[in-house]
C-alpha cells in the first residue's frame, strides 16, 4: 500500500540523514492524515492507493504552482526547494501521456462524438478528462483541445 509505503520511507529518510525526503514525506503524510479527517475516517487508518495517489497529485500540483509564483517573485531559493519536493513527488505518480498521445485520442473523441465546431469544446473536453483523469495533465489536454479548433 503506497500510505503504508510512505509512512515508513520517513525512518528510511530519517537513517539515511535526507532531509529532503523526509520533509517531502513528511508532507505526504500530513496531507494523508488531513484526508483521512476530512472523510471522516481516523488519522491512524491508512488510505488506499488510488486515494493517496489523488492526495499526491494535488501536493505536486501545489508544488507546480509554488514554483511559477516564486519564479515570478525572483525567490530562485524557494523555487529550488520546490522542484526537489515536486521530484519526490513524482516518483509516486504514474508517468503521464505525451502531449502526442493525447492529440491521437482527442482526434478520436471528436470524431466519435461528431464535434465539429467550438462551440462543443467544452463537451470535448469533459469526454477526454473522464477517460484520461490521472493518465494525462489536464492542461495538455487543454491545449489539445485548443488547438483542434
Amino acid at each position: 500500500m503506497l500510505h503504508e509505503q510512505i509512512k515508513s520511507g520517513i525512518m528510511e529518510a530519517m537513517k539515511a540523514h535526507d532531509a529532503d525526503k523526509l520533509k517531502a514525506y513528511r508532507n505526504m503524510v500530513t496531507a494523508f492524515t488531513n484526508e483521512l479527517v476530512a472523510k471522516g475516517k481516523k488519522p491512524q487508518d491508512f488510505l488506499n492507493d488510488e486515494e493517496a495517489l489523488a492526495v499526491i497529485t494535488k501536493l505536486a500540483k501545489q508544488r507546480k504552482d509554488s514554483i511559477e509564483q516564486f519564479k515570478t517573485g525572483g525567490r530562485e531559493d524557494l523555487v529550488k526547494e520546490e522542484e526537489t519536493e515536486l521530484k519526490i513527488l513524482e516518483v509516486f505518480l504514474p508517468k503521464l501521456m505525451e502531449k502526442s498521445e493525447v492529440e491521437g485520442i482527442a482526434k478520436a473523441k471528436q470524431a466519435e462524438l461528431g464535434i465539429t465546431d467550438a462551440t462543443k469544446k467544452g463537451m470535448l473536453m469533459s469526454a477526454l478528462m473522464k477517460d484520461l483523469k490521472g493518465k494525462a495533465d489536464g492542461t495538455v489536454v487543454k491545449e489539445v483541445v485548443d488547438g483542434l479548433f
